[in-house]
């Protein structure tokens, strides 16, 4: 008896639509990530892309839990010296609300060559509209 392999070439890739409202970010995320590598599928290969594409919706109404709304910073360098930007999550969420989604998911897949990849698959939008209506996605309930 020999181990099953996927091959990324004959992998089927679906689509699901996650609402993100009123949601706790970090199960969103796992959520996701869990969905971007293929983990639900009992076809998982860690070493290769199984996994589907991933839609999130209403960014801009995730809940976090705690004081981290206020506590929680978020970090970024240019690389020139005195140039590190720290904002709190109120500041993202005024800005950019996907970035905290897209953010969170990025901890959750691998490193290198696979998670970049993975992480195209990922499509967060602030609102309760995304424009990927043609590829008939599934919802997908977060427990």
């Amino acid at each position: 008896m020999k181990t099953y392999s996927a091959k990324a070439s004959e992998v089927e890739h679906r689509w699901y639509v996650i609402d993100a409202a009123d949601q706790v970010l970090g199960k969103v995320a796992v959520a996701a990530a869990n969905l971007l590598r293929g983990r639900t599928k009992p076809t998982f290969t860690p070493h290769a892309d199984t996994g589907d594409f991933v839609i999130v919706v209403n960014a801009e109404k995730v809940k976090l839990t705690g004081k981290k709304e206020l506590q929680k910073t978020y970090a970024s360098h240019s690389g020139y010296i005195g140039n590190q930007k720290v904002q709190t999550v109120k500041e993202v969420r005024e800005r950019h609300p996907e970035q905290l989604i897209h953010h969170a998911v990025k901890g959750m897949v691998p490193d290198g060559r696979l998670g970049r990849h993975l992480l195209t698959k990922l499509k967060v939008f602030k609102g309760p509209e995304h424009d990927h209506a043609a590829q008939q996605p599934a919802p997908y309930k977060v427990s």
